[in-house]
């Protein structure tokens, strides 16, 4: 194993300084140095920096805000960020903030960001009036963005590409006035770098705020000419606020003259805005669009859109579709009403299909009171979860659009006692979510709710998180009380005789179906996650697992055991969340909430900044994306590799 390399405070400060500018502003520094050094836990103060933060005691951190090593005050306040204790924003804000250091005052910033409270907007906002360093500048600014209330967002008189973020992360949270489109436009302008456009156009695309078109002008205008494709995707995202015929004509023009398929799709995704009759011809020719992402935003668009009187030309589409899952989305769309001779040909294609995944798709096509009956023997005869999780949906479905027939009721009731006696998580839930909804009558039918108890004792937590709380939940709904929380307890402590082995520089070589991915694993920012995907990989989980969610232009999934997204291991590890952004290529653990992860991750196909702080990073794709923009739906996990192999300790 390398030996590592001492550093001193000083020079770590640099170290870190860089990656702070580069990882806010600039995306992963795209090569490694010649010799890279090993992780920073051969630091033990870091190492109990560290596990403190996974243990969520704040009490045991507050000894290091004080401290005379800059770089552990640093940690410290950052492991706030994953902690998120209100309690702690005094320290951080009165204390670190006003620190002579800057990444100090960077790291307190974003964990103050991270943790919000009654008077963090107050510490940020003094803190702006101060601070000088263009480090930490653009991270007061979006924690500001975080935090603040829409009367406090300070009027700047300084360009920086944190401003454009301060925005828009206040328009996650609120409606925002109209007086702020004109000041966000201004980055969005080609004069600006990059991340203050992309900036912008998220604002636009992603803010709560819907009155955009004084601004129709300036995002056509970055569709159009924009340099940077992630810029003209957010801007193609925007204008499904704006419904005009410059805006439709501008849409529809990307849709198919744009040279990145991601633009294409974000284009083609917002068309959903604009009436059926007036996009037709756009969105059944993208459907042959030629990278099938494409064509399934496509079709998932006109199953949105679509009315009855366009089933017989959406049905003609969909058997002249060549992927399978452009079809189903197709049927789903011309299927809205109760049509057997749909129906049966669905079926009939079902019962040919062999790819499980398409199964499942073509379930849920199935609509009508006379489609109960298929799906039901499905549901209770097929022993695989993507299919059980497809019937039960449909079932689910079908409750729902019956619901003014109160004489099916009974029939309903007991397919979900049944379908809970199977004891599958999927179908577990969602019978329980249904159960529970009180539009659908069913609280005065249950009286006795012994399925819904030996259904709780089958269960295990933290394994069956996702359906645990839907079962409290109907639990509760049922007895008239309010659900009891399910915590989320601490039960997997960090391994960290296997973190101090993990280099610095260590890749993970995913070998799909689609060809290798390559991924720099980030166990600086985030130890534990990086160990559990390591130690995974090793054990050969991964093998064979099916990426079994992909959303065009969004994330491809996978590492699940069931094959549905709701399979786990028996433990769950905390959330780590650093300064990294999700960009594209970007590698984060799936989770059902905080400090709920386990096996399942992804990678995003374009930045996806809204996810940030609410799901950890651990790593960042540096060679293969092409082939992660390749995989769909059933594509499969070979193997794992690392590289360089870990030293056997």
């Amino acid at each position: 194993m390398q030996r590592s390399r001492r550093r001193t405070t000083s020079e770590l400060s640099r170290v870190i300084a860089v990656l702070l500018v580069t990882t806010l502003f600039g995306g992963i520094i795209g090569c490694a140095p010649p010799n890279p050094p090993a992780n920073s836990f051969s630091d033990e103060v870091i190492v109990r920096i560290h596990d403190y933060q996974d243990r969520r005691l704040s009490d045991s951190l507050y000894q290091f805000l004080s401290v005379d090593n800059a770089l552990h005050r640093a940690e410290a306040a950052m492991a706030f960020a994953s902690v998120q204790d209100t309690a702690a924003a005094e320290r951080l804000g009165t204390l670190l903030l006003q620190d002579w250091q800057s990444m100090v005052r960077t790291a307190a910033a974003y964990a103050l960001g991270q943790t919000g409270g009654a008077k963090t907007a107050g510490f940020l906002l003094r803190a702006l009036q101060k601070e000088k360093d263009t480090t930490a500048l653009p991270v007061i600014l979006e924690a500001i963005g975080k935090t603040a209330d829409v009367t406090e967002i300070p009027e700047t008189d300084f360009n920086s590409p944190g401003v454009p973020w301060m925005y828009y992360r206040i328009g996650l949270r609120r409606e925002t006035p109209t007086d702020f489109n004109p000041i966000v436009a201004r980055y969005l302008t080609p004069g600006n770098d990059r991340m203050s456009r992309l900036g912008a156009a998220l604002f636009f695309a992603r803010s709560k705020t819907s009155k955009i078109d004084s601004v129709l002008d300036a995002l056509i205008d970055a569709l159009r000419n924009d340099a940077n494709p992630e810029v003209r995707m957010a801007s193609a995202w925007a204008l499904r606020k704006i419904v005009s015929a410059r805006s439709k004509e501008a849409l529809a023009t990307a849709a198919f003259q744009d040279s990145d398929y991601r633009v294409r799709v974000n284009a083609i995704d917002a068309l959903e805005s604009f009436p059926f009759t007036e996009t037709r011809t756009t969105l059944l020719r993208a459907c042959q669009d030629p990278v099938v992402q494409v064509g399934i935003a496509a079709a998932n668009t006109i199953a949105k859109v679509a009315d009855v009187d366009d089933a017989d030309e959406l049905v003609a589409a969909a058997r002249a579709a060549a992927h399978w899952r452009i079809q189903a989305l197709l049927f789903q769309a011309a299927n809205l009403s109760d049509e057997p001779e749909f129906n049966a040909e669905i079926i009939g294609l079902y019962k040919t299909a062999s790819n499980p995944y398409q199964k499942a798709a073509l379930l849920l096509a199935l609509n009508g009171r006379d489609a109960l009956n298929f799906v039901s023997d499905v549901l209770f005869t097929t022993e695989i979860p993507v299919i059980r999780n497809a019937a039960a949906q449909v079932i689910v479905a079908l409750n729902r659009d019956l619901v003014q027939r109160p004489e099916d009721r009974p029939m309903f009731l007991d397919l979900y006692k049944r379908g809970i006696a199977l004891n599958d998580l999927a179908v577990t839930g969602l019978f329980c979510d249904a159960l529970a909804d009180s539009n659908r009558g069913f609280r005065g039918m249950v009286t006795d709710l012994t399925f819904l108890y030996e259904a709780r004792e089958r269960f295990s937590l933290p394994r069956d998180y996702e359906s645990y709380v839907p079962l409290e939940k109907a639990i509760a709904y049922f007895e008239g009380r309010d659900p009891a929380v399910v915590e989320r307890t601490f039960n997997h402590p960090i391994d960290w005789d296997l973190v101090r082995r993990i280099p610095g520089n260590q890749q993970a070589v995913v070998n799909t179906t689609k060809g290798e991915v390559v991924i720099d694993l980030h166990v600086d920012q985030a130890p534990g996650s990086v160990a559990n995907f390591v130690r995974l990989a090793l054990d050969g989980y991964y093998n064979g697992k099916a990426f079994h969610r992909v959303v065009p232009n969004f994330v491809v999934q996978g590492g699940c055991s069931r094959g549905d997204g709701l399979g786990s291991a028996d433990y769950s590890i905390r959330s780590e969340f650093s300064l990294l952004r999700y960009a594209t290529g970007s590698v984060g653990l799936a989770s059902a909430g905080k400090d709920t992860e386990s096996t399942q991750w992804f990678i995003t196909h374009s930045p996806a900044p809204r996810l940030d702080g609410r799901y950890t990073i651990f790593g960042t794709v540096s060679k293969g994306m092409e082939n992660v923009h390749r995989l769909e739906v059933g594509d499969s996990i070979l193997s794992v590799t690392l590289m360089p192999p870990l030293n056997p300790g």
